[in-house]
């Protein structure tokens, strides 16, 4: 075994030695080793030693309270093995030569498929730097990084030269810029952007020291999509850009296919009312004042006093799945094993109908479960009305409370959160997840033309959807009208009675008034989704079936129909008052 390891060192001595005969003169200054098993530290400008990975003692760090302290285990036992060259001169030629060889090691040596882990082993070449750099813009994430550079290379997994650590680390040194320098390089890349396309819009503010401290902008497509799909929105600040410590806002909504539009972007350097404030305002002066019916945030005071002064006729609401994801930090413990039962019960209530079955049931689980002094049920319920749904559902939010859009919504983000490179270069990973959300839609727009949809009941209200609708739009209310087949209903004196046919109490009131053309219901489920519920549905096809010849459902703005064609004359679906968000029903006219 001695001589197997000898043979080793040998051979390692003799690559060290072929390469530094070659060096220049002034290796001296070199700050980089061929060397890949050992680690080497200058003793003098002419000799130089090489040593073990584990040669040395542990260093004792001095404890500092102030500082967390990393708790990181050392390798090093006091290895004397060594390897030490000296630089001679002879005829005029400055060579290195072996002067001392030491191959004791105190401890077991690692096997040669380890070997490749230590860090003299690990090196990314130039050519690799700039193709990381280039996959870290696109938004992909290290892992990804290492699969690919693996296929391209043929190597197994596991077998690059470098490590996911090493790609992380690469990536950070990249970020470690002069903060000063990346808010030019932003400024530069917007004007840039904003020469090439003069309807991109973008503000900013520079503080007392004349550096960047707040920036917003927004694209041309996603005006365009705003002006459409933007009466109902989410303003999600739950984010940070971690690598330059900047909270971050992004407005985004649903086009007519259920997938997620992007409204805009801002980095602020604090999250307080005035940066709030200004973020709102000039995003509404990107979308030519144009403020939303309905906005989604989450649990953010000062963003709710900001909204309630610069969107004062937009309904604040806050986004249930911000909420629930904080759950089992809030609850978990202290529910233990009736944790699930809770939740169960906190999804009946949230979905209830009614607020004052709301509020009935919410004090009955307090009992049930004990909660009269936990502060985090006493702070929901201090702000029911923000998020339960019996508070608002008379309200737009484009089906945007449900957790398939929260998913979606959600995964679009992190989309371009995921760029691993510089500020400037999140402005360009932003623009490529638009343009390839605009791209998607233009695709599903293509398909929908080619794709024969499957009716289910042959009403003629089911076909002709199928010919306007978008596959998006269709599905939702394809499925209210196989509903509607099995409810029953029965006239009242103000309106009439919708139930399903098993059942003899219960249902919902749907109101019909034919010289205003509107039809509502109680469940608010149009006013909600934008999508007829099945108590209109049963009722509107029993009194006006043999009427419908060309009709159209629509969401907030158009939100649920790719072309306005119809001989209908529009009417609202509204129980009180006619609202210029929440568009329904052609009627013959």
């Amino acid at each position: 075994m001695q001589s197997h390891i000898l043979a080793k060192d040998l051979l390692l001595m003799m690559q060290l030695m072929n390469f530094i005969v070659n060096l220049p003169s002034d290796a001296a200054s070199q700050s980089a080793s061929p060397h890949r098993r050992k680690r080497w530290c200058w003793q003098r400008t002419h000799e130089r030693y090489f040593v073990c990975h584990r040669a040395g003692n542990t260093p004792i760090k001095t404890s500092n309270e102030s500082k967390p302290q990393r708790n990181r285990k050392s390798s090093r036992c006091g290895c004397q093995a060594y390897l030490r060259i000296s630089k001679t001169t002879e005829l005029g030629a400055p060579e290195w030569r072996v002067t001392g060889f030491a191959n004791h090691h105190n401890h077991e040596l690692l096997e040669p498929n380890q070997v490749r882990f230590l860090p003299a082993y690990r090196t990314i070449s130039d050519a690799d730097k700039s193709r990381i750099l280039m996959f870290a813009k696109t938004g992909i994430s290290v892992q990804q990084m290492m699969r690919l550079m693996e296929l391209e290379k043929c190597v197994e997994p596991g077998y690059l030269p470098f490590t996911e650590k090493d790609v992380r680390n690469l990536l950070q040194s990249f970020r470690k810029l002069d903060p000063e320098d990346e808010s030019i390089d932003l400024l530069r890349m917007c004007r840039n952007i904003k020469d090439k396309d003069p309807n991109f819009k973008f503000e900013f503010t520079l503080d007392p020291s004349n550096r960047l401290e707040n920036i917003t902008w927004s694209y041309a497509s996603s005006i365009q999509s705003y002006d459409v799909f933007g009466d109902a929105v989410v303003f999600d600040t739950t984010h940070r850009l971690t690598a330059f410590d900047m909270p971050l806002g992004i407005w985004v909504g649903i086009n007519n296919y259920g997938m997620p539009c992007f409204f805009g972007c801002v980095l602020l350097r604090e999250e307080n009312l005035r940066s709030f404030s200004w973020a709102l305002k000039a995003f509404l002066g990107f979308m030519n004042g144009k403020a939303p019916q309905t906005i989604l945030t989450d649990q953010n005071m000062c963003l709710k006093d900001a909204i309630a002064m610069e969107m004062p006729t937009t309904k604040h609401a806050l986004c249930i799945w911000l909420i629930v994801a904080k759950f089992p930090s809030w609850f978990n413990a202290v529910l233990g094993e009736r944790y699930n039962e809770w939740k169960a019960e906190f999804y009946r209530l949230y979905n209830l109908e009614s607020v004052e079955d709301f509020e009935l049931g919410w004090r009955d689980m307090v009992n049930l479960f004990g909660l009269h002094t936990n502060r985090h049920v006493a702070n929901l319920f201090a702000l029911r009305s923000l998020w339960a749904l019996p508070y608002l559902r008379t309200h737009f939010f484009a089906g945007m409370t449900t957790t398939g859009q929260s998913k979606s919504i959600n995964a679009f983000i992190q989309r371009f959160l995921s760029a691993q490179t510089r500020l400037a270069h999140f402005v360009e990973q932003v623009a490529v997840a638009v343009d390839f959300k605009d791209q998607a839609g233009e695709q599903q727009t293509m398909q929908q033309n080619l794709q024969n949809l499957c009716l289910k009941t042959g009403a003629p209200m089911e076909s002709h959807a199928a010919t306007i609708l978008t596959p998006y739009a269709f599905t939702k209310l394809q499925d209210q009208i196989v509903y509607a087949t099995h409810y029953a209903s029965f006239p009242m004196e103000d309106g009439f009675l919708v139930r399903h046919h098993t059942k003899l109490e219960g249902g919902r009131k749907v109101y019909w008034v034919p010289r205003e053309g509107i039809i509502s219901c109680s469940c608010h489920q149009f006013d909600f989704s934008g999508i007829l519920c099945r108590h209109a549905l049963e009722f509107s096809q029993q009194e006006i079936a043999s009427k419908y010849q060309r009709g159209i459902f629509l969401s907030a703005g158009g939100a649920l129909v790719h072309h306005p064609q119809s001989s209908f004359r529009l009417s609202q679906v509204t129980m009180q008052k006619k609202s210029s968000y929440c568009r329904a029903w052609y009627q013959l006219l």
